[in-house]
């Protein structure tokens, strides 16, 4: 990453994607330094105390008979997941919802929290009427049950349309099983552009590496791998192909 040039948070607050379209891609940790050889002359990355790496912490909720979870396995519409999350990049943490809509588009609400209050953020009043305003869900039938936690690089391209995250030492934490589960060798990739742009540098290096775009929530990928009894049927080609990337 030091033949990438720098650019710091300030300057990263110009990259502005209101009408934007994302996509996901996996592959092993092994094509990460090949990756970024490749695009290194058209993105800078983001340093943050002088480090390109910034690690991440999320936990999220749901019901006791994970309905938000089954919900995604299912591929219903207009779903929901809560999450609280503390960024390095910024020094901050929110309790976030993230709501998927019939037209698969996908909109973040989020309201700013105490780091001290990340375990607790239930009982504060502000998020207890954040979710009873945001959410069909109860307070009182939520609770705690997977941790999350990565580390980030993230680019922006030169022209300043495209950002990058490649996420990787991913590990999960059921805190209703107490199971944990490491996927740390594989990256995580998502590329966020206006609607219409031309294929970038960045996708076009992935599609000569053959690592094609696929879809992949952490919450859901998590629970698949640390709750025996959460329904997967329709994860298991895609915990499969995740098994086979990271043990090469």
């Amino acid at each position: 990453m030091s033949i990438m040039q720098p650019i710091g948070l300030e300057d990263m607050k110009s990259v502005r994607l209101m009408n934007r379209v994302d996509q996901k891609y996996m592959a092993s940790v092994d094509i990460l330094e090949q990756l970024l050889s490749r695009i290194s002359d058209g993105y800078f990355v983001q340093h943050i105390d002088g480090c390109p790496l910034a690690p991440y912490r999320t936990l999220y909720f749901d019901t006791d008979d994970l309905r938000m979870y089954t919900m995604h396995h299912n591929q219903k519409l207009n779903r929901q997941k809560l999450r609280v999350r503390t960024y390095r990049s910024t020094n901050t943490t929110f309790f976030e919802i993230k709501n998927k809509d019939n037209k698969k588009k996908t909109r973040k609400v989020r309201i700013p929290i105490d780091v001290s209050m990340f375990d607790n953020c239930l009982e504060i009043p502000e998020v207890y009427n954040f979710v009873n305003e945001n959410t069909p869900y109860p307070i009182s039938t939520l609770h705690a049950c997977l941790e999350n936690r990565f580390e980030r690089i993230t680019l922006v391209d030169k022209g300043m349309s495209e950002r990058v995250t490649i996420d990787s030492g991913i590990s999960f934490h059921n805190r209703a099983t107490d199971i944990d589960a490491d996927i740390s060798r594989l990256l995580v990739i998502e590329v966020k552009h206006e609607v219409g742009a031309p294929m970038s540098d960045i996708e076009r290096a992935l599609h000569d590496l053959h690592i094609l775009p696929r879809r992949m929530s952490k919450y859901c990928i998590g629970t698949a791998l640390t709750d025996p009894s959460a329904k997967h049927n329709r994860f298991k080609p895609k915990l499969l192909f995740i098994n086979k990337v990271i043990n090469n």
